[in-house]
């Protein structure tokens, strides 16, 4: 199959399944040739770390080769050129383009105009699905399914891409959604609807600790000062959840904690001996889920 990553909806259950089964797959054996004589463009109009970072490692891991960018004032953007122009050029030297943007929509019109396939890499407060991706492997490996779980969304649902991803991929499992925001932050209509569609049950909370209880994964996020418009506006929310060590003592034994990061301070640092604390192996499972896309989306298993 050869085709762009856009949206977590371009794929359905089964394709999600597979994925996490090929991921566990390259855990497990890795396959140094596989990209062997392909080139990855890696676009990044914004900043990243682990996105950036974790495909550059699997793309390496499988072989390929890599050009591209880590900040946009080092391309053409810079003097003027536009996103068109330069994804039309850029997919005439790779074989696939992984791109972040800024701009809801860009990776779509990417691949509108792009000769070779996009996969997303986030495109601002829209969708992220491979971090989306790496979360499914997480949920799966830590809770043995998918199916039937508890999950609390936890922080910025407004602007949260990450958390507009996993809303809807999890729509696929039965599951019981939590979403935990300060008024301004609630999770955005559409995805509520979506919710509804599904005929799921969730719960719009306030306190965090009235969550903590019920659920199977707490799913953490930032408040992003880079959405907000008025400072004054992120200033009154950005301290709004702080989990510490202490909350997670009458949580299920089987809770995990997750976070897209970067942290700030919505986690203390004494969650990170908690063996509910399990951010830092998510984000080693992004390096296997990255290339069972990087592999998928080129065909090539």
């Amino acid at each position: 199959m050869n085709k762009s990553l856009i949206s977590i909806t371009d794929y359905s259950k089964e394709e999600l399944l597979h994925l996490i089964d090929l991921a566990t797959y390259f855990e497990e054996h890795p396959e140094p040739e596989l990209l062997k004589n392909k080139i990855i463009a890696s676009l990044f109009f914004e900043p990243s770390t682990r996105t950036r970072l974790s495909f550059e490692t699997a793309i390496q891991r499988l072989g390929g080769r890599i050009i591209g960018f880590a900040d946009a004032s080092v391309s053409s953007v810079q003097k003027g050129e536009s996103l068109r122009d330069t994804i039309t050029n850029i997919s005439l030297y790779a074989d696939l383009i992984v791109m972040r943007h800024p701009i809801e929509g860009a990776a779509r019109f990417a691949s509108e105009v792009s000769h070779v396939p996009i996969i997303n890499a986030g495109d601002g407060a829209n969708q992220h699905p491979t971090q989306c991706m790496l979360d499914l492997l997480s949920i799966k490996k830590t809770q043995g399914t998918l199916e039937n779980l508890k999950i609390a969304l936890v922080g910025d649902l407004k602007y949260g891409r990450t958390t507009h991803s996993l809303a809807q991929a999890m729509s696929n499992f039965n599951a019981t959604f939590y979403l935990v925001s300060p008024e301004e932050l609630r999770m955005p209509p559409s995805l509520i609807q979506t919710i509804k569609d599904n005929k799921l049950e969730y719960h719009e909370l306030k306190d965090l600790e009235e969550a903590i209880p019920q659920v199977d994964i707490l799913y953490m996020t930032r408040i992003q000062r880079e959405r907000f418009a008025d400072p004054l506006e992120y200033e009154r929310v950005k301290n709004s959840y702080i989990l510490k060590n202490s909350m997670l003592s009458n949580s299920k034994p089987n809770l995990k904690v997750l976070h897209p990061l970067p942290r700030v301070n919505e986690i203390s640092i004494d969650v990170d001996s908690n063996p509910k604390s399990y951010f830092l192996q998510q984000a080693l499972n992004g390096v296997y889920m990255r290339e069972a896309l990087l592999a998928h989306t080129l065909g090539l298993k």
